[in-house]
């Protein structure tokens, strides 16, 4: 399910007692809240605090739901201590078995909450800052695309491109952040040599292989554009060499967001989402 998806089943759930787990934690390596494992202070405070505040409610139901959902919480967190971002966002509840839990690649704001449904305000701050969007990198080798939203990393797919041919290879996969999608076997130059007429013949190879390129970023831009209305993406970014990235935009109905002339075609889809959104703050 795409986070998209998961957020709405978010806004609609409910219970009428308080059942629901909401934790924010900062586990940014560069924060100095968070370094050296201050993190762990502040999630044992945390929970520990809600604790404290149930006991003295005396609601037996409340508490001991709550101490399960707590220690699971601790649990999920402390196994996944060697492989944490920026923050971590857990929403939990005994009621409909409720478990929702993403590590983050953008700042979070360290808070916990005991309430009858999730608190959301953090991730519609985190949702304005990071908004539902599509990366494009368009290259020789083909277009990567990155389906993101609030730093998470949905999916990524990879349509290979055949300089000699007017088909293409889908790789598609869900990846998650800090690793790089497949990379591409096909490669691009005119490296064969052709006799006497050499130069009109690699001309001639330059000229069909920019109009097969420009056809294949044609229908890559139409398939972009319906993944748009999919996965509802409220913006599009192309990153890449700015010959590739303008004739990438050009083939889109309405103008992207922003397009950085960066070559990152090789870097981390987390590295990619860093370079797109600081560049627009």
């Amino acid at each position: 399910m795409i986070l998209y998806n998961e957020i709405q089943e978010l806004k609609n759930f409910n219970c009428e007692d308080r059942c629901v787990l909401s934790v924010y934690l900062n586990t940014n390596p560069a924060d100095l809240e968070a370094q050296n494992g201050a993190w762990r202070i502040h999630l044992k405070n945390g929970l520990k605090r809600l604790d404290e505040y149930l006991m003295a409610s005396q609601d037996e139901k409340e508490i001991n739901n709550y101490k399960k959902l707590k220690k699971k919480v601790e649990r999920e967190i402390l196994d996944h201590q060697n492989d944490l971002h920026k923050g971590v966002i857990i929403f939990a509840s005994p009621h409909q078995d409720l478990w929702f839990v993403h590590y983050v690649q953008v700042p979070v704001k360290t808070s916990f909450h005991w309430e009858t449904k999730p608190v959301l305000d953090e991730l519609r701050y985190m949702y304005k800052a990071y908004p539902y969007a599509g990366i494009i990198l368009p290259s020789f080798k083909g277009v990567r695309i990155i389906d993101t939203s609030m730093g998470i990393v949905n999916e990524e797919i990879f349509h290979e491109f055949d300089p000699g041919l007017d088909f293409w290879i889908e790789q598609k996969g869900v990846h998650s952040a800090g690793h790089t999608a497949g990379s591409s076997t096909s490669s691009f130059g005119p490296q064969s040599h052709v006799g006497g007429n050499s130069g009109s013949a690699a001309d001639d190879f330059n000229w069909r292989m920019k109009e097969n390129l420009d056809r294949f970023y044609k229908d890559i831009g139409n398939q972009v554009e319906k993944l748009k209305k999919e996965r509802h993406w409220d913006e599009i970014h192309i990153v890449g060499e700015t010959e590739q990235a303008k004739a990438f935009a050009k083939v889109l109905p309405k103008k992207p967001a922003s397009c950085l002339y960066k070559n990152l075609s090789n870097s981390s889809p987390s590295q990619i989402i860093h370079e797109v959104f600081e560049n627009l703050g």
